[in-house]
């Protein structure tokens, strides 16, 4: 009976060290499979992209990416924009024709990558927005599918800082926002065929016009150098009326204001953060009793908007980096040397001197005040 006893004993510890043993081989096993997709994961999010020094990277979704690809190549200090599919399933290697059938959840996306001391992220996405339809969901333009659906996708917490601050300036500018705002899960690069695309058949569909491939071309001003500075900030440093203008869309009286008949040499900045909007060299006597303009130092550097308050369809300008009210723009203006007037409230501006442009560091645009 006791050599039974001893047995049984004998049969049940050597269970318990088989048990423990296949339960640490288990543990390390399952310890490795999460290292190996962690890894995998890691690889997964761009397997192509080589970083490199002086080199930030940015992906957008904007559509046909065909469009956004020449918007991007545009920009001067932009040095590669890629086509690609991303954020979509995971385990799924996307297809031009997978992804067609808009049930992947990959989005037709551009790898952008830029040189930072050439060009901000602030001026690409500003860019970026401009061209898109930010109110519209699961298409743009004449294409209509969950893989034309707008999304700016980060890789690292500092570029994903800037994009959250971009986005809340934009998302003010329209009632309906539905942009995707987050990071990168994956990226892979689309066909060849697919690369360069309107470079290839310059006549190939594209929901973006020529006048904003040349338009982004051109940028003369960095909107990095002129962040808009917090609610709180603004409240504080502007005026009652400066601030009904700007971030009330007020209007101020005609004839009773400060620079509608202002004849000095310079430049007209933004009040709220100093981008510079207009030169003297502009100006012209419009007879309206506001500040009148044929045109602005740079296009890139206005927002144009449907206004239809008051019954009266118009166009409102407001500036890129603050997003403050400006005034209107008219066009088929005899008065005008361009035909175009942009009627500006003086709330909205503030006047450098040709003399202190340099103190104040509009030295670079001192060519564009004849």
């Amino acid at each position: 009976m006791k050599r039974l006893t001893k047995l049984i004993l004998a049969l049940f510890i050597a269970a318990v060290i088989i048990s423990c043993s296949r339960q640490d081989d288990l543990i390390v096993e399952n310890s490795m499979r999460k290292d190996i997709e962690s890894e995998m994961t890691q690889s997964a999010v761009d397997t192509t992209y080589v970083k490199r020094d002086g080199i930030a990277v940015i992906y957008l979704a904007g559509g046909c990416f065909w469009g956004i690809e020449k918007l991007m190549q545009s920009i001067p200090g932009v040095v590669s924009a890629t086509n690609g599919y991303a954020n979509g399933q995971p385990g799924d290697v996307p297809t031009y024709s997978s992804v067609s059938t808009g049930l992947t959840g990959y989005r037709e996306t551009v790898r952008v990558e830029y040189e930072v001391e050439k060009v901000s992220l602030d001026a690409i996405l500003f860019a970026y927005f401009r061209v898109i339809d930010p109110t519209t969901q699961n298409a743009q333009g004449n294409d209509i599918g969950t893989q034309y659906q707008t999304g700016v996708y980060y890789s690292d917490e500092a570029t994903g800082a800037t994009v959250e601050r971009i986005a809340a300036i934009e998302r003010a500018r329209s009632e309906k926002f539905f942009v995707e705002i987050g990071p990168l899960e994956r990226f892979y690069d689309a066909e060849e065929y697919h690369q360069d695309y309107l470079d290839k058949n310059p006549a190939g569909y594209c929901h973006i016009s020529q006048e904003e491939f040349t338009d982004v071309s051109e940028m003369i001003v960095d909107p990095a150098d002129y962040p808009r500075p917090t609610d709180e900030a603004i409240k504080t440093m502007l005026t009652a009326e400066q601030f009904s203008v700007t971030q009330e869309a007020g209007t101020e009286m005609a004839f009773q204001n400060e620079y509608w008949d202002n004849h000095e040499r310079g430049i007209y900045v933004d009040v709220v953060t100093g981008e510079p909007l207009f030169s003297s060299s502009d100006k012209f006597d419009s007879g309206t009793g506001w500040p009148s303009f044929s045109k602005g130092i740079d296009r890139n550097a206005f927002i144009l908007l449907e206004d239809s308050s008051y019954g009266v369809r118009r166009t409102e300008v407001r500036s890129r980096a603050g997003n403050s009210h400006l005034g209107h723009v008219f066009y088929g203006e005899p008065i005008s040397p361009s035909g175009t007037r942009f009627c500006i409230n003086s709330a909205a501006l503030r006047f450098v001197p040709y003399e202190k442009m340099e103190a104040e560091d509009y030295g670079y645009l001192m060519e564009y005040v004849q």
